[in-house]
């Protein structure tokens, strides 16, 4: 429970971060491209870098606070940060083949999920 408790708290301040920083850069430098959100994924990605392998190599942590940190913060800041780490995991043990699949097969795919879901949501109303 106390899990669940962290990754709800961290997920609504990762929200709320990824909000204001889209909003800061958007008035920044315009809405022409998602500028904000690109750098959003490679600041989440970063970080997510950062905290695993502090994690990783030198620092005990509570289980809740891993999970703050990663699936709630991080995770409400960019999903991005996740698939970028799932992506090294694989890389790191020699599964290289398999994660160029995931790569290409996360990105096409939810593109292909968001457009399946425009559509339904066009024929249904």
């Amino acid at each position: 429970m106390q899990a669940s408790i962290a990754i709800f708290f961290g997920a609504g301040l990762g929200g709320l971060l990824r909000h204001a920083f889209n909003t800061w850069i958007t008035a920044l430098i315009g809405s022409g491209y998602p500028y904000g959100i690109l750098a959003i994924n490679v600041i989440g990605s970063t970080v997510m870098g950062i905290v695993a392998g502090w994690f990783a190599f030198k620092g005990e942590a509570p289980q809740e606070l891993k999970l703050f940190l990663t699936t709630g913060i991080l995770g409400g800041f960019t999903t991005f940060s996740a698939f970028s780490l799932d992506t090294a995991l694989l890389i790191e043990r020699g599964e290289s083949w398999l994660a160029a699949t995931y790569v290409i097969a996360s990105v096409v795919l939810s593109i292909f999920g968001l457009f399946a879901g425009l559509w339904a949501m066009r024929a249904l109303l």
